[in-house]
């Protein structure tokens, strides 16, 4: 967790949260943790949803058109291996408001935070405007590409299964802002039911999402998707003893490693389509996101010439359980109503975000 002012101010909120609420009954109980949210399941009929209110209208669109596509005596039924089914992460699955997504979180933590990891000079500049932009709310795209070049640097050198360990220690942290928890539990509960419906119903579900697909990869294990099924941003992978030379010219020799090397793309916009139309080689029935950062995403989806489609689109609309933003949703709910997506209010259609034992410090 980021070590700063903003930090302090808030862990002292979420303590005064904790005396508040009892802090005997909540100091060392969590949210769901990451064996329960595995344990997640909705039948295909969809008669079990629990984390959804009743007469949630989003709910109610999803089952219809599942229903509907599935049926082989529709005319809109769509054969299984065509069902394809595209979800973004960060807003849309996981939390991405404490303060901001989680892998450009644990790259400043790295470069600034960790005792153990000497960063170089570019790399804590780096780090250190992506924190400010972060708490004043202005990430932009430099902000981004900042993030994923130091990303690459202060990570690099890793072998998979030693960057696969240092994140999963880095979920272990609790998020800020919110009393019981973990970064690496913070998912919306809702929303790993839909997955869990369309996997029963014969849905391929492929997340795409603008981390790290390796960080993805980790972080999405307890979900219902095969971890062949994850596209994110991509870093380059070398071999120790390749030293710059050409992948085509290079053997990998027994005794190398392949680790960890230089960023290639940020998987946002026009560049989520490309690798959906590399990776799958299909366009999608069903796309859910919740930012314009996957507004591309929408539009490849719903100009499938082939099947019905939908689109849902994630209102970031709670201020209580959740760091709403209501200028974005009502901007966002906006752009459901011009193009025809549906919109899925947190607020108004989820019985709860995390489960009951999380609390919102601010």
């Amino acid at each position: 967790m980021l070590k700063n002012k903003h930090t302090k101010t808030i862990a002292s909120l979420c303590a005064a949260v904790a005396i508040a609420i009892g802090f005997g009954n909540f100091s060392t109980v969590y949210g769901a943790s990451r064996e329960e949210i595995a344990s997640v399941q909705v039948n295909a009929k969809g008669s079990n949803f629990k984390y959804w209110h009743k007469d949630s209208q989003s709910l109610s669109k999803l089952r219809s058109y599942v229903k509907n596509v599935t049926n082989p005596q529709s005319p809109d039924y769509i054969p299984q291996r065509d069902r394809i089914a595209v979800f973004d992460v960060d807003g849309t699955l996981a939390c991405e408001t404490a303060p901001f997504c989680f892998d450009f979180l644990m790259m400043v933590d790295r470069a600034l935070y960790d005792s153990d990891y000497k960063a170089s000079a570019r790399d804590i500049a780096n780090a250190k405007d992506v924190e400010r932009d972060i708490y004043a709310h202005k990430v932009t795209n430099e902000t981004r590409l900042k993030t994923c070049e130091s990303h690459a640097s202060v990570f690099g050198g890793m072998t998979m299964e030693e960057y696969t360990a240092y994140t999963k220690k880095y979920m272990e942290k609790s998020v800020e802002g919110f009393q019981n928890l973990k970064i690496g539990e913070a998912y919306f509960l809702p929303m790993v039911e839909v997955l869990s419906y369309l996997r029963e119903n014969g849905f391929k579900v492929f997340l795409v999402s603008g981390a790290d697909r390796q960080y993805t990869r980790v972080m999405a294990e307890v979900l219902p998707v095969d971890s062949d099924n994850i596209i994110g941003s991509d870093y380059r992978y070398v071999a120790t003893g390749q030293n710059g030379k050409d992948g085509m010219e290079y053997v990998l020799g027994l005794e190398d490693k392949v680790v960890r090397g230089a960023f290639e793309a940020k998987n946002i916009n026009m560049n989520k389509v490309s690798v959906m139309a590399r990776e799958i080689g299909q366009q999608p029935v069903l796309a859910f996101g919740n930012s314009s950062g996957d507004f591309s995403m929408y539009n490849y989806t719903v100009t499938n010439p082939h099947y019905k489609t939908m689109v849902f689109s994630l209102l970031c609309d709670d201020i209580e359980r959740e760091y709403g933003k209501p200028a974005s949703a009502e901007k966002m709910m906006k752009n459901c109503e011009k193009n025809g997506w549906v919109p899925v209010s947190m607020r108004n259609e989820w019985k709860t975000i995390y489960g009951a034992r999380v609390q919102r410090c601010l």
